[in-house]
């Protein structure tokens, strides 16, 4: 039971990142500084608790890791401003999911068994579907602007999946490094990747200090996943994780204003269901 709290946190934390540094404003790249700001903050501290022993290469692929990290932030802030948080985040994840699924499998032959592949296909199948009915539009409210959005909003979605799944190959295939100890350089590294969004015109503006906030619920999330995988085991903790995109699907449509139609309302529900039953079963499939 403790396991299934502690994994409720990530799901929370991550799963409102969208929707708060939104509602707090700001553009792209002054979300992004702000949120690296935060984080650096909390990973400081969480340093100074833990003292981990840190190493060369440690610094080295952790800022490099941060950087990618910060690459795929970036690209996931102006995906939500061009196609609405309740959009752009489930389309995120779910490209993440699949990719990075398949990268592994294929790849890295994290998939050995018979049953996981089995399940694998299924949850990677629920995965697209999911895909196709968060982000399908009412043909009878699509305007033009609305389409260009959204080409907009997919084409920021391509480099933003490319920088999280290159962060996440890169700390959970190449390199391994204990998350409490990488925690610190892979902060330095954001802050760097967000610094060269802004071109290095750095101004510590109101708004940026805000989206800090953002950047210390980021920290928690880790945490609190790291907790829930010594508790509950990685499944638990790998599929609650994901299911922050319910958080932000909701967060976005009561407190950011996000409009659906009846039919998008409809859509949208049967795509949360397979997001929902596919994480589930990527989580069974990683456990296996």
């Amino acid at each position: 039971m403790q396991g299934i709290l502690f994994a409720l946190v990530p799901m929370v934390a991550w799963g409102s990142i969208g929707f708060v540094s939104n509602k707090i404003g700001g553009r792209p790249n002054q979300q992004t500084f702000g949120m690296t700001v935060g984080a650096l903050l909390f990973a400081s501290v969480v340093w100074s608790l833990v003292r981990p022993e840190m190493s060369t290469d440690l610094w080295i692929f952790g800022i490099i890791g941060g950087m990618l990290w910060s690459m795929g932030q970036y690209g996931q802030f102006q995906a939500m401003q061009y196609m609405g948080v309740s959009v752009a985040n489930p389309l995120s994840s779910g490209a993440q999911l699949v990719f990075g699924s398949l990268i592994g499998a294929i790849a890295f032959g994290e998939w050995t068994k018979s049953i996981q592949f089995f399940l694998g296909f299924i949850a990677l199948s629920l995965l697209v579907i999911g895909f196709y009915f968060t982000s399908k539009q009412d043909s009878d409210t699509r305007t033009v602007e609305n389409r260009s959005d959204f080409k907009k909003g997919f084409s920021a979605l391509t480099y933003s999946t490319i920088g999280y799944l290159s962060y996440a190959i890169l700390f959970n295939n190449i390199m391994h490094f204990d998350a409490l100890a990488v925690i610190l350089p892979m902060a330095v590294g954001m802050v760097l990747g967000a610094m060269l969004s802004m071109k290095f015109h750095i101004r510590l503006e109101v708004v940026v200090l805000k989206n800090a906030l953002v950047g210390i619920m980021w920290g928690i999330g880790n945490i609190f996943m790291l907790l829930a995988a010594a508790k509950a085991g990685l499944a638990i903790a790998f599929s609650f994780s994901q299911l922050g995109v319910i958080i932000s699907i909701i967060g976005g449509i009561l407190f950011l204003g996000e409009t659906k139609t009846a039919k998008e309302k409809r859509w949208l529900s049967i795509g949360i269901a397979c997001f929902v039953i596919g994480a589930v079963l990527l989580g069974i499939v990683k456990s296996s």
